[in-house]
């Protein structure tokens, strides 16, 4: 959608963007489709969610929900009785949504989909200071959010005080886990999570990622040491943005508690 505005959101061309889905995917029913960031106005504008609850009474989709960047916008989102799920950045380095947005979603029974869990691989610990990225790799060219939401992009954490809070992090990681599985296992111990969407490019990737969802949780000690080294190192730069920019339509139809690796990408308008 070109350009991105809450114009664009009709019923109209929600419908399209969804039966041409279900023609792709060869499908009569989307298990699950996200609005994937729509602008902050969208969310007051009740005509919106109605055209997503006109197509699931079709049977056109069987559940949606809405990917979000701010806890403002989340917090909105599930004043609508039929969202289900609300996507959001959420990990040692984004902490803000375990305040009010997880009581919320918790009570009113949202399935909350963490997305961005390893910080734009900040939180695996194999990044430095001399690590080259690709040209037409995000964390090459919006650092400072000149293509979109700068939160999209290392958490929104300036690279350089992300690496030194991972250094840190590293003498608090059991020798059972990875810091990426650190980071997983902290997002899960979270009870308002219901599955969290980390991205892989190798089946290794995959199957450390998945073992983090079956390892045993945290202890105190470790919880504690995470949430200092965030109030330290992190909480200057992020904890006061996103709170209140949030790309078109998400389709995900596997759903996998806890954690998924099926993760079907945006849709584009």
């Amino acid at each position: 959608m070109t350009p991105h505005t809450v114009e664009g959101y009709t019923e109209s061309n929600l419908r399209a963007f969804v039966d041409r889905s279900r023609e792709n995917l060869d499908v009569e029913t989307l298990d699950l489709v996200q609005l994937h960031c729509p602008p902050t106005d969208a969310y007051y504008r009740p005509g919106i969610f109605a055209a997503m609850d006109d197509l699931a009474e079709e049977g056109r989709i069987n559940a949606y929900g809405v990917s979000v960047e701010k806890v403002e916008q989340g917090l909105k989102a599930i004043e609508y009785p039929n969202v289900d799920t609300v996507q959001i950045i959420f990990n040692p380095f984004r902490q803000r949504p375990k305040e009010l947005f997880f009581d919320e979603a918790a009570r009113r029974n949202i399935g909350v989909i963490v997305r961005v869990p390893l910080a734009s691989g900040l939180l695996t610990g194999n990044l430095g200071l001399d690590t080259k990225f690709a040209e037409d790799d995000h964390r090459n060219f919006n650092r400072e959010g000149e293509a979109f939401d700068v939160g999209e992009t290392f958490a929104g954490v300036p690279y350089d005080v992300g690496l030194r809070a991972v250094d840190e992090l590293e003498s608090y990681c059991p020798d059972r886990l990875s810091m990426a599985q650190l980071s997983l296992r902290w997002i899960l111990d979270h009870s308002a999570v219901s599955t969290v969407i980390p991205g892989s490019t190798t089946p290794s990737h995959i199957k450390a990622n998945g073992a983090a969802s079956t390892a045993d949780s945290l202890d105190k000690k470790t919880h504690q040491a995470i949430e200092r080294v965030y109030n330290e190192h992190i909480h200057e730069y992020v904890h006061h943005q996103w709170w209140a920019y949030v790309c078109p339509i998400t389709v995900m139809f596997s759903w996998t508690p806890h954690l998924s690796s099926t993760y079907w990408g945006s849709v584009p308008p």
